[in-house]
């Protein structure tokens, strides 16, 4: 399943996800793997201060195992449905694994990449 996520930087967690990101290291030992480095490459800075970012997590509650990796540097803000879950093939049963290569959420993508700024260069100009 897709998810949209809103978050805030937890205040003093700058500098130290930055280096997280450049050292390939945020994530470490999460079965999600790039996905972290993925998301904050494409995530956004928004008017209000808030990073969103699309994320593909098949945990039957929504980051549960991505979570504890966020939490460290970030407030998650609320996370939703990035599209309607009855589409899903992969919570359908009808393809497992079919977020991997789907491009179900590739419009809303398309609207985020226009919000805002872009998060991780924001981040290394602040730094």
């Amino acid at each position: 399943m897709r998810y949209l996520v809103t978050a805030r930087v937890k205040p003093g967690k700058e500098a130290e996800l930055l280096r997280a990101i450049e050292e390939g290291s945020l994530g470490a030992g999460s079965v999600a793997g790039d996905e972290y480095l993925r998301n904050m490459q494409d995530s956004r800075l928004c008017d209000n201060g808030r990073i969103k970012w699309v994320e593909c997590c098949f945990c039957d509650v929504p980051l549960a195992e991505e979570r504890p990796y966020w939490e460290e540097y970030f407030e998650l803000v609320r996370v939703q449905d990035a599209h309607a879950r009855h589409r899903c093939r992969d919570l359908t049963g009808e393809e497992p694994w079919a977020c991997c290569e789907c491009n179900c959420t590739a419009k809303l993508e398309q609207r985020l990449a226009t919000w805002g700024e872009s998060f991780l260069e924001v981040l290394r100009a602040r730094l």
